[in-house]
């Protein structure tokens, strides 16, 4: 559906949660891939305490929780050292799991919460939470990024991946690359018959189907327009996309979140929105949204200094 439809749909969910005001929970969640903690720049943990704090999270889909391996290349790049989301969750005083599991969509995740963690589902990819006696799932995942089709098609050598002419050729790449984990995705979310609520949240590393549109290529922010199918099964599955729910013009606001490191005209890069929550409940209100980053106008909640290579997205919810 185009971003009009989209926009009528949320002000559907929005009438249907104005008739649950009494039994209604709200959350402030938050996406945020790490870097280690700030690690592979040699910065302190604390730095990433300060940004969760800035940004009110009430429960973190944590990514990169430990260094980068040595080598760490496009091929190669094998976590290593011991994660930092004990450290986070006790300066926060919050709740955490570690997620250890041999996944492909996994790495070096946690899930970290203001509000008891009572289990991990069985692959690992995600938590049962209990929100004041709400049952709340949160998968985390840190998707494959190689190959990476957006520097596929923008002939970005990375890694010996081939370079990409055409949307298909880059929609086949990237449901080889990630379509298993999407579909694992979106199969434990609906095994999780008890939840009241669903969120799907984490690094892609794939864009929006709702990013790469005629729209943008006109803007000069994409090089053409591309129906990405990790995005679009969400959708389908009828997740919505947090961020893009609250922001419907994808022109006005891209919500860049790769990456702070390089300057937007770097050949040799592709800024993006690649850190996603997505959610999925009934009478779901999306309250407000945006990007925790280094400056603004690409942050919405500025936190400096900033200990990533991603800025973080965080969104305010109701169900």
């Amino acid at each position: 559906m185009n971003a009009k439809v989209l926009a009528v749909a949320l002000g559907v969910l929005a009438a249907a949660g104005g008739n649950a005001s009494a039994t209604e929970t709200s959350l402030t969640m938050m996406a945020f891939n790490i870097w280690g903690g700030g690690g592979n720049a040699g910065k302190p943990v604390d730095e990433t305490v300060a940004a969760i704090k800035a940004a009110g999270a009430d429960i973190v889909a944590i990514s990169e929780t430990r260094l980068e391996g040595d080598p760490c290349t496009a091929d190669v790049c094998a976590p290593r050292g011991e994660s930092v989301a004990p450290k986070i969750a006790a300066a926060l005083g919050f709740h955490y799991y570690d997620q250890t599991a041999a996944n492909p969509a996994i790495w070096a995740n946690a899930v970290i919460s203001r509000y008891p963690i009572v289990k991990p589902t069985a692959d690992d990819l995600g938590v049962a939470i209990d929100v004041m006696g709400r049952s709340v799932y949160v998968f985390c995942v840190n998707l494959d990024d190689a190959p990476y089709q957006p520097y596929q098609l923008l002939n970005i050598e990375y890694g010996a991946a081939p370079f990409l002419k055409t949307a298909d050729e880059a929609i086949k790449s990237a449901e080889s690359t990630r379509g298993k984990a999407f579909n694992a995705l979106i199969a434990d979310a609906d095994a999780a018959t008890n939840a009241d609520a669903v969120f799907i949240a984490g690094d892609f590393n794939e864009p929006s189907h709702r990013d790469w549109t005629p729209g943008t290529v006109k803007a000069g922010f994409q090089p053409l327009a591309v129906a990405w199918p990790g995005t679009s099964k969400l959708e389908k599955a009828g997740f919505v996309d947090l961020f893009r729910a609250a922001y419907p013009d994808e022109v006005a606001k891209p919500g860049i979140t790769w990456t702070p490191t390089t300057e937007a005209s770097d050949p040799k890069d592709h800024h993006d929105r690649i850190d996603f929550i997505f959610a999925r409940a009934k009478a779901l209100k999306v309250h407000s949204a945006g990007v925790v980053g280094e400056k603004a106008p690409e942050a919405d909640i500025v936190v400096s200094p900033w200990p990533s290579d991603h800025r973080a997205v965080v969104a305010k919810v109701s169900f």
